[in-house]
């Protein structure tokens, strides 16, 4: 008579001889397949992968047929207002580029920290982790910031309303360039995207990366800009050259009813209370084609006077997103 003992190891014993053929077995030490896991993992419909972002190579001398440079910059700061605090860290990466707005090479990157004159808050210190003993006897290599902003035909940054003020305070060599915003001047949204921020950006891509770090931002905001999604083949960089080629119009409704602030508010206009050299008043920015549509706005429902002709600036991109002066 088989005992129970015998049964469980004749059991056991098969279920061996069936495992081992029926389960592939792997050889000790051999590496899982990156390939494999990532399309295992996407087929069950629970996970999203992301990438981390690997910064571009930069190249002893570019490809013929780029003939444009741009720079990508970044500055972290010791507050926000540029009249009274200090960059503490810039971050520059020099690309070439075509009139089609294709990105060609990376050819220069510099990146550097400046010991403020009061020590780093400690709000910054949270956000950014630059610490005061990282930043103690630090200078930026001015000379160096140089020879990547001189030839530069746009400088480009994810936020230019908030840095152009800080590197035009910071030096003059930022003051004759044109600029462009990569936050503001791209239709991100008709793009799928959820939101503007460098970091909804990059992780809607596809991507992940130490971010709050100038250079590191710098990287990860060339990526995004030269990323053409299926259905939309002309990139995010593309637009954004686009953009900056084209004049914009600052209408200062100028006397406007005080009754009618909310109304100029829903619209979209700023309020200016002339500290910055430009009219004590509302105003907005548009569009060139636009501005005859934005007077008949302010004839019809503000001022009520079909002849009312209210002060404009036209701006191109060597004018736009300066600071208080």
């Amino acid at each position: 008579m088989t005992s129970q003992l015998d049964m469980f190891s004749e059991s056991a014993e098969s279920i061996r001889r069936v495992s081992a053929r029926t389960v592939p077995v792997r050889q000790v030490g051999s590496a899982p397949d990156e390939a494999d896991m990532v399309r295992i993992l996407q087929a069950t419909g629970r996970y999203q992968i992301l990438k981390k972002l690997e910064q571009r190579p930069i190249v002893p001398a570019a490809r013929p047929g780029y003939p444009l440079r741009g720079v990508i910059l970044d500055t972290e700061t010791t507050g926000l207002d540029a009249r009274k605090d200090e960059i503490i860290e810039i971050g520059l990466i020099g690309f070439t580029f075509n009139e089609e707005g294709e990105i060609g090479d990376v050819t220069d990157v510099y990146g550097g920290l400046q010991q403020p004159s009061n020590p780093i808050p400690a709000e910054v210190t949270r956000l950014t982790g630059i610490m005061d003993d990282m930043v103690l006897g630090q200078i930026i290599d001015l000379p160096a910031v140089r020879t990547l902003i001189e030839p530069a035909d746009l400088v480009i940054a994810h936020n230019a309303g908030f840095d152009r003020p800080f590197c035009e305070a910071f030096s003059s060599i930022f003051t004759r360039k044109a600029w462009a915003c990569s936050n503001s001047e791209i239709d991100w949204s008709a793009r799928g995207y959820e939101g503007t921020k460098l970091g909804y950006l990059i992780n809607q891509s596809g991507y992940f990366h130490v971010g709050h770090r100038a250079v590191d931002d710098c990287f990860a905001l060339l990526e995004v800009l030269a990323l053409s999604r299926e259905d939309n083949d002309q990139a995010p960089f593309a637009e954004l050259y686009q953009a900056s080629q084209r004049s914009r119009m600052r209408i200062f409704a100028e006397n406007s009813p005080f009754d009618l602030k909310d109304r100029l508010k829903e619209r979209g206009y700023r309020w200016s209370d002339g500290s910055d050299g430009r009219p004590k008043s509302w105003w907005i920015e548009v569009a060139e084609e636009a501005m005859e549509d934005e007077f008949r706005f302010l004839r019809n429902e503000i001022y009520r006077w079909e002849d009312a002709d209210p002060p404009v600036q036209r701006l191109t991109a060597f004018d736009r997103f300066r600071g208080r002066r």
